[in-house]
């Protein structure tokens, strides 16, 4: 059983108390969340996702090195968390190296492991199980005892799927009739899609995709967002106060929702602002930054104002984060500055809440600590606050203003994403 972000506090650290900011963040009860202090100072363990994050295809992501190895000298370790089930950790760990990333076989979680240990769990010792995957499935379901085979001939109780590039036809097919023959069907991971130097190519669910076609089944997957994953990632990394860091909403930050564990988005990888406005609750994250380098630094917090009543069955919200203020009004969204909107008359509540900021940050007061600077990000922290308001009233963000800020630029409203 995974073990939850809010229990591995209070073991770790008796004297924090219920509903402060650090325990708060650490806990991940809610998204956007402020801090005062660094993302690296709060979490003992970063359970991070590679693909994206630490690199794209062959190549490191800029800052990804660098980022990690200030992590670990100020007390932050990395475990990277993958579910790519092509590699064993050893040959992952050397790769990485091999970017300037530091690791070791250790640090490595693959879904191949979680796929792997699953399967013992249910089959007797020596089972004979179809891989139809990389040498890294093959060496994680040896390592559990079981016997990799490559033929539906072979007789197998079980048919295992990961992502492997050189897949064939006649190997697709191999598992296709073990399958229909009754084997139990295990998917490392459901990502349909998987980014490379060149763009985005297909991932192991879109194999799974065609798989279950070929099949009227249905794979048990144990990958990231599921529960199998993420109790192999703290079994492993022994991990007590982790932060999960991600690229993608439907797995990373929807691990973190299931597990009740803080997450960090950032877009290097497959999620853009647009996507993140209309994200579902399972899929916000406690934190938002542009690379890794977020982990550095202390976190801006989106701060909503309460809606009157009236207000909110009309679909008006509004929102501020650091400098910015977002607004939904008639189902347009548009932005102004703190500084303006209260030229502008904001009202008591919207002033209100600026002064608990400010109270936040020099150490009285309530409100959310926004943290010192704007790291270009605030202006969708407070769009994403508002539009997800509306969303889950039952209203929603229509149009958006010609003239936005910041980090806002692309944003699309949530029904013409593409």
């Amino acid at each position: 059983m995974a073990v939850r972000a809010d229990a591995a506090i209070s073991a770790s650290d008796p004297t924090s108390a219920p509903g402060t900011a650090a325990d708060s963040a650490r806990t991940g009860r809610q998204p956007l969340q402020g801090t005062r202090q660094a993302l690296v100072e709060l979490f003992d363990v970063a359970l991070m996702d590679l693909d994206g994050v630490v690199n794209r295809g062959g190549a490191a992501v800029p800052h990804a090195a660098d980022t990690i190895a200030e992590a670990g000298r100020r007390g932050l370790r990395t475990v990277y968390v993958t579910n790519n089930a092509l590699r064993p950790p050893g040959e992952v760990a050397d790769r990485l190296t091999g970017f300037g990333v530091p690791a070791r076989a250790a640090d490595v979680v693959t879904s191949a492991q979680a796929a792997a240990h699953v399967l013992a769990g249910r089959l007797g010792a020596g089972s004979r199980v179809l891989v139809l995957g990389g040498r890294g499935l093959r060496e994680a379901v040896a390592a559990e005892g079981l016997t990799p085979v490559e033929r539906a001939d072979d007789d197998p109780v079980a048919v295992v799927q990961g992502f492997d590039p050189e897949l064939t036809y006649a190997r697709i097919a191999e598992a296709a009739y073990a399958i229909r023959a009754g084997a139990w069907w295990v998917a490392s991971n459901a990502d349909r899609t998987v980014p490379t130097e060149r763009g985005i190519a297909p991932g192991n669910g879109s194999i799974a995709a065609l798989l279950a076609a070929a099949t009227d089944q249905q794979p048990l997957v144990t990958g990231k967002p599921e529960a199998a994953m993420h109790a192999e990632s703290m079994r492993r990394s022994g991990a007590r106060t982790p932060i999960i860091v991600g690229d993608r909403l439907d797995t990373d930050i929807e691990a973190g929702t299931r597990s009740g564990t803080p997450t960090l988005l950032v877009f290097t990888g497959v999620t853009t602002p647009a996507e993140l406005l209309a994200a579902s609750p399972e899929h916000r994250p406690t934190f938002v930054a542009d690379d890794l380098r977020g982990l550095l630094r202390s976190a801006s917090g989106a701060v909503l104002v309460a809606p009157a009543p009236d207000d909110a069955r009309g679909g008006r919200f509004a929102a501020t984060c650091g400098a910015w203020t977002a607004r939904l009004a008639d189902g347009t969204l548009t932005w102004s500055s703190v500084s303006e909107a209260g030229a502008s008359g904001r009202g008591a509540a919207d002033e209100k809440e600026r002064e608990g900021e400010r109270g936040s940050r020099s150490g009285s007061g309530p409100g959310v600590d926004t943290g010192p600077q704007d790291d270009g990000l605030d202006a969708l922290r407070a769009a994403c606050a508002v539009g997800w308001a509306a969303l889950d009233a039952g209203a929603r963000v229509h149009r958006l203003a010609d003239e936005r800020p910041p980090g806002c630029a692309s944003l699309r409203p949530p029904d013409e994403r593409g």
